[in-house]
C-alpha cells in the first residue's frame, strides 16, 4: 500500500511515474520520495525536461492520503501532514528543469495543486478537477498560491467554493490550468512527445532562466506554504471537521 515512484531518463527527458493503489493518492512517505526525486533531477546534467505522470488510465491523483488525514489527532501531526504538499510544490517550483504534467484522468485536492505546479500541462477530456476540502471543514490553503498563480483569484474562488462539483478539463484549460486538452490518451502522448523532445534540444541554461522567470515573485513560498499548512492542521482538529470525517468512518 506504500505506492511507488519510477524514473526513466532518455534523450535528456526524465519521465517520473507515481502510483498508489488508492487512486494514485499520496501518503506522506510517497510525497517525500517525489520531493527527493525532483531535487535529484534538478541537478542531473542528463535531464533537461521532466514529464510527470501517474500510473493507469483513470485517476491522475486523488490528493493526500485520506487514511492519514483521518489519523491526525494533534497540531504537530496536522501541520506535518499538510506540509507534505507544501514541500512538493516548493520542490517543483525550485526545480531547475521544466516540468510537463501528463493528466489522463480526474484530480482532487492536492492532485490539482500538483498540476498548478507544473510548467506546462497536457490533459485528456477525462481530466476533471475538484477541490473538495471545504466540504469536510478544511480548505485548499496550501495549494492556493499555486492555483492563484496559474488561474487567478476568480477561478480559484469558483473552484474552491463549489467544493462538491467537478470542473471539466475544458474549464481548466479556459482558466489557464491546462495548456492543451485531447480527446484520447494516445493523442495526448503524441503531443507530449513532440514538445518534450523539442525542449530537450534547447539550451539548458536558457530553459533554466525561463523557469526562473515563470516563478518570479514566489521566493517567499518556503515560509508561506508552511504557514498555510499550520492553518489546515488546526482546522482538521475542529469539531466541524471531526464530525464531517466521522461520516466516512461509518
Amino acid at each position: 500500500m506504500a505506492g511507488s515512484i519510477f524514473t526513466h531518463i532518455d534523450h535528456y527527458i526524465a519521465t517520473v511515474t507515481f502510483s498508489h493503489p488508492q487512486s494514485n493518492s499520496f501518503p506522506g512517505d510517497l510525497l517525500q520520495k517525489l520531493v527527493e526525486t525532483f531535487d535529484r533531477l534538478s541537478t542531473d546534467d542528463k535531464v533537461r525536461v521532466i514529464v510527470l505522470q501517474s500510473e493507469g488510465e483513470k485517476t491522475f491523483c486523488a490528493g493526500a492520503s485520506f487514511d492519514e488525514l483521518m489519523a491526525i489527532n494533534d497540531l504537530e501531526s496536522g501541520k506535518s501532514f499538510f506540509s507534505g504538499f507544501a514541500n512538493l510544490i516548493n520542490a517543483m517550483r525550485k526545480c531547475s528543469k521544466i516540468i510537463i504534467g501528463r493528466v489522463q484522468g480526474k484530480s482532487v485536492g492536492g492532485g490539482v495543486g500538483i498540476l498548478a505546479s507544473c510548467d506546462y500541462v497536457f490533459a485528456t477530456e477525462a481530466a476533471d478537477i475538484k477541490l473538495s476540502e471545504l466540504s469536510i471543514g478544511i480548505g485548499p490553503f496550501v495549494i492556493a498560491p499555486a492555483l492563484e498563480r496559474k488561474m487567478g483569484v476568480s477561478a480559484f474562488s469558483e473552484l474552491s467554493l463549489d467544493a462538491k462539483n467537478w470542473k471539466t478539463a475544458y474549464w481548466a484549460q479556459k482558466k489557464g490550468l491546462f495548456n492543451r486538452v485531447f480527446e484520447t490518451i494516445r493523442d495526448m502522448d503524441e503531443g507530449i512527445d513532440f514538445l518534450s523532445l523539442q525542449l530537450s534540444q534547447y539550451n539548458p541554461e536558457a530553459l533554466f532562466e525561463m523557469k526562473k522567470v515563470f516563478w518570479e515573485g514566489t521566493e517567499h513560498w518556503d515560509e508561506l506554504l508552511l504557514q498555510r499548512a499550520e492553518i489546515s492542521g488546526k482546522l482538521v482538529l475542529s469539531d466541524f471537521t471531526k464530525k464531517a470525517l466521522a461520516k466516512f468512518r461509518s
